[in-house]
């Protein structure tokens, strides 16, 4: 009897080693073929904390490149910002109605991530021609902008439109009936440090898009009932730079 059960003993460890012969290859293969990776990958970007990547035409959107002057008459382009979370908008500094408010938010983003090297503001003018370097300059010391990593830009006119209108999907253009002669949506699109534009997602599970810059924070709501989201853009802003 004893003899039988070593037998029967003998045959499952044969079993079992022919198993793990066929088997660990094959877990090996998955691991260095990216399986598992890629699993936990798909993971990761369906976690519904993490913020969502904009698609456009089934891609995801990336920031447009560009080179302007800033503020200090220094050229920068996009890659200034590689490696950064920034935030992009688009104003003027004789605007009277919404760009006070959008840059007192800004501001106050500054502040929050003032030892951030990793954190970054771009502010494009949509009225170049009356906005120059000297202008601009003037504009950052009235509002306390100081950060290394906030350039405040300038160039030619048609071009930072397309950049705005076509780059960005963010509504700017001259209008001469508006106030101030330009028109413009007050929206901040945040992008990643590979230069995606991100955003969180709403009730349904879509992408916001876009966060709206023209509420000052702390105030609630606008006339027409909308929130205001510097809040929600500063928790967001830390989780890109957590990535």
């Amino acid at each position: 009897m004893a003899a039988k059960k070593n037998y029967t003993y003998v045959w499952v460890s044969l079993i079992i080693l022919v198993f793990g012969i066929l088997t660990v290859p094959r877990l090996v293969e998955r691991f260095t073929g990216g399986d598992i990776i890629e699993n936990d990958r798909m993971s990761a970007e369906n976690d519904p904390n993490r913020l969502a990547y904009v698609v456009l035409n089934g891609e995801r959107a990336k920031a447009p490149g560009f080179a302007l002057m800033n503020q200090d008459s220094l050229l920068v382009t996009e890659a200034d910002f590689g490696g950064k979370v920034y935030v992009a908008e688009f104003f003027f500094t004789t605007c009277p109605t919404i760009c006070p408010v959008m840059t007192k938010n800004l501001v106050s983003l500054q502040n929050t991530f003032k030892d951030s090297p990793d954190f970054g503001i771009a502010s494009f003018s949509i009225n170049p021609r009356y906005d120059t370097p000297g202008v601009l300059k003037a504009y950052a010391e009235k509002y306390g902008i100081d950060k290394l990593e906030w350039h405040l830009l300038t160039g030619e006119q048609d071009a930072i439109h397309k950049l705005a209108n076509e780059g960005y999907s963010i509504f700017a253009t001259q209008m001469d009936e508006a106030p101030g002669g330009f028109e413009h949506s007050g929206l901040f699109a945040l992008v990643d440090k590979e230069g995606f534009i991100r955003s969180r997602k709403d009730q349904f599970g879509n992408p916001i898009v876009y966060y709206r810059g023209a509420i000052l924070e702390g105030k609630g709501k606008n006339r027409e009932g909308e929130t205001e989201q510097i809040g929600i853009l500063r928790e967001d802003i830390k989780k890109l730079l957590e990535e």
